[in-house]
């Protein structure tokens, strides 16, 4: 079997949860830039944040914070011929996210539905829904006007993805919470779950869309998701910052590294 190489997944950091611990007591300790300067330097590509509306982690005083660290931070990376690092923003598509990234003008605006109430983000778009797809259809817009690349949020439905290549997206981010809960059930499972991401990314590659993938991925699962084909980067946040308290955050994204680094090959 011919075997294809592709450049490491790259690693971008949910940072989501630090300030869900500070937000926790009030004040600024444990301090997001302090961390995020951390997780960076231990060779993250990235931040992912998700700013919402209730402010429950993130609040847009964060956006703006960590969009001027970001700034000082590559400018010192680019003196050194260092590659600039990433600034990604999740959100619902609102009137409101949209304000808020073409004021912050991040690398990548990752667009997810969003349910009154949710804890998380658990499902994918679904653009058979005409509304949702006017609406998206016109944020995206005005993210390429300001120079930003867009990544929806979708499930394994690939013949949904004419749809997102329609849109003018860039990149589909892989809803990856059946595959997790999938491989803690068994290996077995997992791995049959994994054949349906497989099909997803090659078919999404096939309409020229990059595959971004997130959701209760770790340093376990990974070594069997980093293999999948074209994927080119992973949003992580609550499980690397849980493990991060057990082994330390510096030691927590070498390990992540480590994984994804192993799954070059396919």
């Amino acid at each position: 079997m011919k075997s294809f190489f592709f450049p490491m997944t790259q690693l971008s950091v949910n940072v989501n949860k630090i300030a869900t611990l500070r937000n926790s007591r009030g004040g600024s300790i444990p301090n997001v830039i302090q961390i995020s300067e951390i997780i960076l330097n231990a060779g993250a590509y990235g931040l992912t944040i998700h700013p919402r509306e209730d402010e429950r982690h993130i609040t847009k005083q964060d956006v703006f914070e960590i969009r001027e660290f970001l700034v000082t931070y590559n400018e010192k990376l680019l003196k050194k011929g260092i590659p600039k690092k990433e600034f990604n923003i999740e959100g619902e598509p609102s009137a409101r996210f949209l304000d808020l990234v073409l004021a912050a003008k991040p690398d990548q605006a990752t667009l997810v539905p969003v349910k009154p109430g949710e804890i998380t983000s658990d499902h994918g778009f679904d653009l058979n829904d005409k509304t949702v797809f006017q609406t998206l259809k016109s944020m995206i817009g005005r993210f390429h006007e300001a120079g930003i690349r867009v990544s929806l949020f979708m499930e394994t439905d690939f013949e949904q993805y004419s749809l997102v290549k329609e849109l003018e997206a860039d990149r589909i981010e892989l809803y990856t919470g059946p595959f997790a809960s999938a491989y803690e059930s068994s290996k077995e499972e997992g791995l049959s779950s994994f054949k349906e991401y497989e099909i997803a990314a090659t078919e999404a590659n096939k309409l020229g869309l990059g595959v971004n993938a997130g959701h209760d991925l770790d340093t376990n699962n990974l070594k069997l998701f980093a293999k999948l084909p074209y994927l080119k980067e992973v949003s992580i946040g609550h499980r690397l910052v849980s493990q991060s308290l057990v082994d330390g955050m510096e030691k927590t994204i070498k390990e992540y590294l480590k994984v994804l680094s192993q799954g070059n090959v396919t």
